[in-house]
């Protein structure tokens, strides 16, 4: 009797934690604009508002530096890169807290699109009018969703093509001119295209707890939708969509977490009281301290997820779950820090930390909370409850 032996299954490659040089300047172009274009005083004005996003700014982003394309491969007029690019694009729109809809179309939207068939003709239509930037899609699923679980599709497709339901709280619904809409079909689920401005779309705008954020509620009323996928692609697009976002939001986590301490410590070091700088005082020197090595590894296992969803890692999902469940309560720590340590100007409608404190409380419950993510990760590794 012989024993059949199995070769072992290849190891998943060493992470890539560092930047690289093209990665940088990519850094470099995007902050720039934002410096010049979302300066505090700027965002605070947009949110106060009706506009649900910056046009000009978005069309720069998009279209003048590229950003929109960026995972959209180069036959369809993208870039053909990747997730770190984008993980570094996320990066500086948390650091500017950017009124920009970057995750809802460039990441979500583009990376569901990808999971369908691109010979398609309105597959490779959208995703070529989403990577030039005129065109701003949304996955039409509640902003909550979390990856690995979505919930059963709340609109039905009948067999002409007509989509009938409603979803709640969908981030930049208002702004998309294209929903990409998860549905149940009469032979399973399924995966429409609807431009927002046809018959039978309707968006409700709500107010968020993030301004900066729009999120909307969107009806279907017999609404006329385009056929991209269905069954197990139609899921499997979805899912992989939610799991790359998911991991992508932790680097915009991370530029939150970075805005609120080097802000911090700026202001530390200008406010005096008893005729030394407030941050030389030692509790405070600590709390600093603290708050720089959580942002430090939070910047380790937002790069560890970034880089295993370029290279397609096996432990992707893993590396997910463990980015959101520590980036989110950094990003809030280091907000609700940043305003305690302002004092009393921290808790201004002038000074915008409450602008970080809002996003970074947003986030933690975007695409699945942390407790979420931690009941994941247990799942993934095998670690049951005691």
């Amino acid at each position: 009797m012989t024993t059949e032996t199995r070769p072992a299954a290849a190891p998943a490659p060493d992470p890539d934690l560092l930047y690289s040089d093209d990665e940088d300047a990519l850094r470099d172009a995007v902050r720039a604009l934002l410096t010049d274009r979302s300066d505090p005083a700027t965002v605070l004005a947009a949110v106060e508002s009706d506009v649900p996003f910056d046009a000009a700014l978005w069309r720069s982003l998009a279209t003048e530096i590229g950003t929109a394309g960026l995972l959209v491969p180069e036959k369809f007029g993208g870039a053909g890169a990747g997730t770190r690019e984008a993980a570094v694009v996320l990066e500086e729109l948390g650091r500017a807290v950017a009124p920009v809809p970057y995750l809802t179309s460039a990441v979500l939207a583009v990376t569901v699109l990808l999971g369908c068939d691109h010979e398609d003709a309105e597959v490779a239509g959208a995703l070529t009018a989403l990577a030039a930037g005129t065109t701003v899609g949304a996955l039409a699923v509640p902003l909550t969703t979390a990856p690995g679980g979505p919930p059963a599709p709340t609109v039905r497709a009948a067999a002409d093509g007509t989509l009938t339901g409603r979803v709640t709280s969908v981030a930049d619904a208002a702004a998309a001119d294209l929903l990409l809409v998860p549905a149940q079909g009469p032979e399973g689920p399924a995966l429409y295209a609807v431009e927002t401005a046809a018959d039978g779309v309707r968006t409700e705008r709500v107010t968020p707890l993030d301004l900066t954020r729009p999120l909307a509620h969107v009806g279907l009323d017999r609404a006329r939708g385009r056929l991209l996928a269905t069954g197990d692609r139609a899921r499997e697009a979805v899912a992989t969509a939610l799991l790359t976002g998911a991991g992508l939001l932790a680097s915009e986590q991370l530029g939150i977490a970075e805005w609120c301490l080097a802000e911090t410590v700026r202001h530390t070091a200008e406010r005096t009281q008893f005729g030394r700088p407030v941050g030389s005082f030692q509790a405070l020197k600590h709390r600093m301290a603290a708050l720089w090595l959580g942002v430090a590894s939070a910047r380790a296992a937002a790069r560890n997820a970034a880089d295993a969803l370029a290279t397609g890692s096996p432990d992707a999902p893993v590396a997910v779950a463990v980015a959101q469940a520590y980036c989110a309560p950094v990003a809030v720590r280091a907000a609700e820090e940043c305003i305690q340590l302002h004092g009393g100007i921290g808790m201004t409608w002038e000074h915008p930390a409450h602008l970080y404190l809002k996003r970074a409380k947003s986030d933690e419950l975007t695409l699945g909370t942390p407790g979420r993510h931690r009941e994941a990760l247990a799942a993934l590794v095998d670690l049951g409850a005691p």
